[in-house]
């Protein structure tokens, strides 16, 4: 079942049970955990619902704030509170900050290449990116390919050459699919650009009162691993578990030790009261 909240966010309902809520990085697309995630969670008694991006009014790019307001405005609308959250990358510091502003409506929450301050090999991507939008260069989707090929995926991926030339195919075929002025490098429309952290939230992070585990991926480039263990060192009793072989979308690289790391941190906490909610 799929539908938009009042804020235009796209989102598609998976399942029956008790609900996750999955939150997609950079790009936006609620599609990525649908491989993968999806099946796995629908299968252990979940209701997953999986949201995009919201549709913004121009090019400005989407705040961690802005993300956070219309994940809460998809909650609230679908009745889910309280429930589980997962967020990617940009997706994770959105639920961050709700878990910050809103904490009723979380009773777990699992944050996927997540940081909570800038480093400088991400500040000076976000500038290198926000320049050639600027100047309206568009990458073509061939190099566009390999860029995000390189950047997302982990060196054993990348010594696996059947394996590399399948994700070169799909991010090809991505970017080609993309619409037109996207931003460049990144193969996202101008409506899905996102702002880069900042600031430093860590000291932020101590309030946070909501169960977290934080996952990190040994070989990400663009969040790397160092940055989510001081997420996890910031927020009370977080746990931390680092994956090897990983790149920044280790959650489809080895999407079976992910689903297994999320289902056993979900099953430490007793089942929510009420038993399952209807949308």
């Amino acid at each position: 079942m799929s539908g938009r909240t009042r804020a235009r966010a796209r989102h598609t309902v998976h399942g029956t049970g008790e609900p996750v809520v999955l939150v997609p990085g950079g790009g936006g697309s609620g599609a990525i955990w649908e491989h993968h995630q999806v099946p796995a969670l629908t299968a252990a008694g979940y209701r997953v619902v999986t949201l995009d991006h919201p549709d913004g009014p121009g090019p400005a790019p989407l705040s961690a704030a802005d993300l956070a307001a219309s994940v809460r405005e998809s909650v609230e609308a679908l009745g889910l509170p309280p429930c589980r959250l997962v967020g990617h990358s940009f997706g994770a510091l959105a639920v961050q900050e709700l878990l910050l502003a809103a904490p009723e409506l979380a009773v777990q929450a699992v944050l996927v290449a997540t940081r909570g301050r800038p480093d400088p090999v991400g500040a000076a991507m976000a500038r290198a990116e926000e320049a050639a939008a600027e100047r309206e260069v568009l990458l073509p989707p061939a190099y566009e390919a390999f860029v995000r090929l390189t950047q997302n995926l982990s060196p054993r991926t990348l010594a696996d050459e059947a394996a590399t030339e399948e994700w070169l195919d799909l991010f090809e075929l991505s970017a080609l699919a993309a619409p037109s002025g996207r931003s460049a490098g990144s193969g996202r429309h101008p409506r899905h650009r996102t702002r880069p952290l900042t600031h430093d939230r860590l000291p932020a992070y101590p309030a946070i009162g909501t169960p977290v585990l934080v996952v990190g991926f040994a070989d990400d480039l663009l969040a790397p691993a160092r940055l989510g263990r001081e997420v996890a060192d910031a927020v009370p009793g977080a746990r931390y578990l680092e994956l090897p072989d990983c790149g920044h979308l280790g959650f489809l690289e080895r999407p079976a030790a992910f689903n297994e790391a999320v289902l056993g941190f979900f099953a430490t906490r007793p089942p929510l009261p009420g038993g399952p909610r209807a949308l």
